[in-house]
């Protein structure tokens, strides 16, 4: 299912983790990316994101308008901010990271993550 046949918002919401981690690697086993999103909710300032990266794969170095937050589903991901800081994340882990932290993420062996951020109200 889209997101464009499924709700993106409402009053409560329960997501399955693991079917939508398959969806998103159903999506990309029919393209070439190296990596694929999955947009699980839009609402007001908040969005959450499922990122399905492929072994290898890297976001490069970007910034978000509002802050973040950044939880393995599956997988080990190295996130970078700047020269001098990388964390390596795991299942069980959530980072954070203020609005304007430019970063960037790459999986060696292919990772889920939830990405989470809350966009400014100047920024919408």
């Amino acid at each position: 299912m889209t997101s464009f046949d499924r709700p993106l918002s409402g009053e409560t919401m329960v997501f399955d983790l693991a079917g939508e981690t398959r969806t998103a690697r159903s999506a990309r086993a029919d393209g070439d990316a190296r990596r694929t999103a999955r947009t699980l909710l839009k609402d007001g300032p908040l969005r959450m994101t499922l990122i399905v990266l492929e072994p290898g794969a890297e976001m490069a170095e970007h910034a978000a308008a509002g802050p973040i937050t950044v939880q393995p589903v599956e997988g080990t991901i190295r996130f970078r901010a700047g020269a001098d800081d990388e964390q390596v994340l795991g299942p069980g882990q959530v980072l954070s990271a203020r609005a304007g932290v430019r970063h960037s993420v790459s999986s060696d062996d292919g990772a889920a993550f939830l990405l989470t951020v809350v966009i400014p109200a100047r920024a919408t």
